[in-house]
């Protein structure tokens, strides 16, 4: 009989929960024992070294451009490429995405279960689709829509991308697309000024978070190619408006740098209340529906938002061995009463 493969982690989880079934006489001992030799610990985890692997060469290859245009010898080659026009290089890293796509959807059909490799000739397509519009970019001027329907378009790249290679990691290039566009669109509106219809920056990605969560819930679902997609809209929707909203908490709604140094942090803690409300709310409700993405997300903006206001209304007003003393004490309470929730669940 062919043995379930674990890592020494998921083992022990395993034996943990048929050690609590036999306890709760669910299970007899000879059941408990034929299902522990059923199990067999996996010597190494070679999924995990896979992911950093390929981790690591994305990383080199970024280092290895960097190193290119730090290197004095390949800088004066590379200076010989700069009376080439723009589209000679749009084209050039268009052809390379399209290499890049056209091998990964091969690899994926043909090694489905070669999911890193797979994803990283995914995102190396994905970012010499952004090269080739970025080139493409440099062609048109920033002050006509012509520079921001560029960035419409590779949304809809990226977006046919996704459905066709049934690929997540595109996905989420075309919602970061979708908020390029938002910002450029607006901007443009504005003649490239902070704010539109009376919204700096953060105020309007909190709005379009918020929307983008709401459709990834409401209107995503009832289009049956864009199902698979659907958490990965909904997580990143939260992450655009809960980051929109600490950044809101900070800078409140102003455009001008010189007219924010001076207020008083009190004087915008209604945003900061608002997102400390909204983040405990998402943790409660993740809790409550046993949702952990909902419940993380919701956790660690509570307590960033929790800390943030900590740090602005404490760091000027008392003594610094006083300020580490409380934030010492407010994370061994927090450490305690994580602790305790653990406890209580593993009993």
């Amino acid at each position: 009989m062919k043995k379930l493969d674990l890592s020494r982690q998921e083992k022990e989880v395993v034996d943990q929960a048929l050690q609590h079934w036999y306890e709760q006489s669910l299970l007899d001992e000879n059941k408990v024992q034929e299902l522990k030799d059923n199990l067999d610990e996996r010597s190494f985890d070679w999924k995990v070294l896979a992911r950093y692997a390929f981790w690591v060469a994305l990383a080199s290859l970024v280092l290895s451009v960097v190193s290119l245009f730090a290197d004095d010898m390949l800088v004066r080659f590379v200076e010989r490429f700069y009376e080439t026009p723009n589209i000679v290089f749009c084209l050039f890293f268009a052809v390379l995405a399209s290499a890049f796509y056209v091998l990964g959807l091969r690899n994926k059909k043909r090694y489905p279960d070669k999911t890193f490799s797979n994803e990283t000739m995914m995102l190396a397509g994905a970012f010499s689709t952004a090269a080739s519009i970025g080139f493409l970019g440099q062609i048109l001027d920033r002050n006509t829509h012509y520079f921001t329907i560029l960035f419409f378009m590779s949304i809809l790249i990226y977006a046919v991308l996704a459905v066709k290679l049934q690929s997540k990691l595109i996905w989420v290039f075309t919602l970061v697309a979708l908020g390029i566009w938002f910002a450029t669109e607006t901007a443009l509106h504005s003649e490239w000024g902070w704010k539109f219809w009376g919204m700096n920056f953060p105020l309007r990605f909190t709005i379009f978070g918020a929307l983008l969560t709401v459709a990834s819930i409401y209107i995503q679902p009832r289009w049956k190619a864009l199902n698979e997609f659907q958490s990965t809209s909904f997580v990143i929707g939260l992450l655009y408006t809960m980051i929109a909203l600490w950044c809101l908490s900070i800078f409140g709604n102003y455009s001008d740098f010189e007219a924010w140094t001076q207020i008083r942090q009190y004087e915008i803690l209604y945003w900061g209340l608002l997102a400390i409300a909204i983040s405990l709310a998402l943790a409660l409700y993740g809790l409550k529906k046993k949702d952990p993405v909902i419940r993380d997300i919701g956790f660690v903006f509570f307590l960033l938002n929790l800390y943030t206001r900590f740090v602005e209304y404490l760091w000027d007003n008392i003594n610094r061995t006083v300020f580490f003393l409380l934030l010492a004490i407010s994370f061994w309470l927090v450490g305690r009463w994580s602790e305790k929730i653990w406890k209580k669940k593993s009993t």
